[in-house]
């Protein structure tokens, strides 16, 4: 078993226990004790990313661009994924970077777009069922940058470049890499003959779409807590939407086989499975900067409003807007009334300790 999935293991059991450690809270109106421990942190752990998306979606607001986006999703063929499974580290990363790049390239076609676009490529491995299935979703602005970095090309009704020619260009340059890379791997000849699964979907406009986005695809993990319906000493029960149907529909599956389909989507230690490319890369900051200045004046200019006075405040209003929602105390779960304190820091147990 690799590294990865005995630290995923091990932080999942010990999240949100008194092996963390965490804080004691009291309320101040009906002296109850609340116990909060502290959680694992880590990304394969269904409990804690709540924090974290809002983090990211607050850092990443300022640096979208306002111009309609595209989903596009890129799944690899079934002959191909014992070898991916094989190389993850490799495997993975070759696959983003392979997608990525062919959507730049087609984009930069003058009969597309003839222009540089953004791309968030986010790596999945799972199915409702937890079954293997890699695939990269991508979000891609609907429109680039000119090689001369003078106008902004937008995409014309709603069509970004034919998913024939996506198709092949990412089959012809994953091949390439890998023969590059890893010119050990003995891979089937199939996969590179036959049409891979390519969908390409209008997803919205402006910063909402990419917050959308993100929320969606970007801190999702194989399988939530809402999903367990069932749980017994042998047998775990998870419910998961048809794609055919559209329906939701329940399946019991054994409790070592569970563990097993959970534990093949932990990514290995280190490997970044959001990545970005084109105008979001961190080296086209200024492209992007001036990407975004090209469409705020584009844009027409909003009409003209009377000034509404700001709301008048009530200096004893303890909701007032200027106060932070973060820094309300707690509300009490049991009298619903008090608010909590913070009573003493609770040190983690050591298990391996005297």
């Amino acid at each position: 078993m690799p590294a990865s999935h005995r630290r995923a293991i091990a932080d999942i059991i010990a999240c949100r226990t008194q092996v963390l450690g965490g804080h004691l809270w009291r309320c101040d109106q009906c002296s109850a004790e609340v116990f909060a421990y502290h959680s694992c942190k880590n990304r394969s752990c269904p409990k804690c990313h709540t924090e974290q998306t809002q983090a990211r979606l607050d850092r990443r607001k300022t640096e979208m661009l306002p111009a309609p986006c595209f989903h596009i999703t890129i799944t690899v063929p079934e002959e191909l994924r014992p070898a991916l499974r094989s190389n993850q580290r490799d495997g993975y990363g070759l696959l983003i970077k392979a997608s990525a790049e062919a959507i730049i390239e087609l984009a930069r076609d003058r009969r597309f777009l003839g222009g540089t676009v953004g791309v968030l490529a986010v790596l999945h491995t799972w199915t409702q069922q937890l079954h293997y299935h890699p695939h990269v979703h991508c979000l891609v602005t609907g429109g680039g940058v000119s090689a001369d970095s003078r106008s902004w090309c937008p995409a014309r009704n709603g069509f970004l470049f034919p998913l024939k020619a996506l198709a092949k260009l990412v089959r012809g340059k994953l091949r390439a890499m890998l023969r590059c890379r890893r010119p050990d791997l003995v891979l089937p000849w199939s996969p590179w003959r036959k049409p891979w699964i390519v969908h390409i979907t209008p997803w919205g406009e402006g910063e909402q779409a990419i917050l959308d986005y993100l929320a969606r695809y970007v801190f999702r993990v194989a399988i939530t807590n809402t999903r367990i319906t069932g749980l017994d000493d042998h047998t775990v029960t998870i419910r998961y939407k048809q794609r055919e149907s559209s329906r939701w529909r329940t399946c019991q599956i054994a409790g070592d086989e569970f563990i097993r389909r959970f534990l093949q989507h932990v990514l290995p230690k280190g490997f970044h499975k959001i990545r970005y490319f084109g105008l979001w890369h961190p080296c086209n900051r200024d492209l992007a900067a001036r990407a975004r200045l090209l469409l705020l004046l584009d844009r027409p200019a909003p009409p003209e409003t009377s000034a509404e006075p700001p709301p008048a405040t009530n200096p004893n209003d303890h909701e007032a807007p200027t106060k932070p929602r973060s820094a309300e105390p707690p509300v009490c779960p049991h009298c619903q009334r008090g608010h909590l304190i913070v009573i003493r820091r609770l040190t983690p147990r050591n298990p391996m300790g005297p």
